[in-house]
């Protein structure tokens, strides 16, 4: 599994855009009452969402690897870390059936929501195979205390308050996942609402979905604007600190 794990994790930007191409795809219908379908998946997505910010928001961890190997800045215990080992894994399996849900595939819920869960658990296994490799028994206690998977939802009130929520680190890390979910709940809803029933059109209804993708494009391309001025001042002052 530990195999499995540093593959995947190579390799894991490449899994998204795969995961997109399948949920586009004709496969036999969850339901034909579509909004209902939508709803509920949308409703998981945002869940989905949720546990990211409020994971980054409070106390990230840098776990982003180097070299293209798994790699960590130390063992992070604080924020949602104290409650789930993973919860930023949550919240992207809580994504993934989201969006599965709101593709109205049920290839995506019943074949490619497994695939994904495997992946992920693979990718687990291997971090925490580093990590018990780099921390030892600081990290064999911090597992006995909370749980891989499943949050622990006893003394969440506390965590909140004892950490500060950064909404800017929020948005500067979250804007391009927000932005391709978001953007393909939009076209899956122009999809399964229109193109999927044969009609050739959007009729005025177009004009929503329009709106709503170019609002979302407007929002991308700002905060990464704001992100990379930030960075650009940032390597000037260090260049002007380096100078003197």
């Amino acid at each position: 599994m530990v195999r499995f794990g540093n593959f995947f994790f190579t390799t894991r930007n490449y899994l998204f855009p795969v995961l997109y191409v399948f949920l586009f795809l004709p496969f036999a219908r969850i339901s034909e009452n579509y909004t209902s379908v939508f709803f509920i998946g949308l409703a998981v997505a945002v869940m989905g969402q949720l546990v990211r910010m409020l994971t980054i928001g409070l106390v990230y961890i840098v776990r982003g690897g180097r070299n293209r190997r798994i790699y960590a800045e130390g063992l992070v215990t604080d924020g949602l870390f104290s409650h789930c080992r993973n919860p930023m894994y949550v919240g992207n399996i809580l994504l993934i059936v989201g969006m599965s849900i709101l593709s109205n595939s049920l290839f995506a819920v019943l074949v490619m929501v497994p695939l994904f869960i495997f992946i992920y658990q693979a990718i687990v296994r291997a971090e925490e195979h580093y990590l018990r490799n780099s921390y030892g028994e600081g990290f064999d206690t911090y597992c006995s205390k909370v749980n891989r998977w499943i949050p622990q939802l006893k003394g969440i009130g506390k965590t909140f308050g004892e950490n500060d929520f950064n909404l800017k680190k929020v948005a500067y890390k979250e804007y391009n996942t927000t932005f391709l979910w978001m953007l393909g709940a939009t076209l899956l809803l122009a999809y399964n609402t229109y193109w999927f029933k044969d009609r050739p059109t959007l009729g005025n209804e177009g004009l929503y979905f329009i709106v709503a993708v170019t609002l979302l494009t407007v929002l991308y391309f700002t905060v990464r604007f704001f992100k990379k001025r930030e960075r650009r001042i940032a390597r000037e002052k260090m260049g002007q600190k380096g100078t003197t």
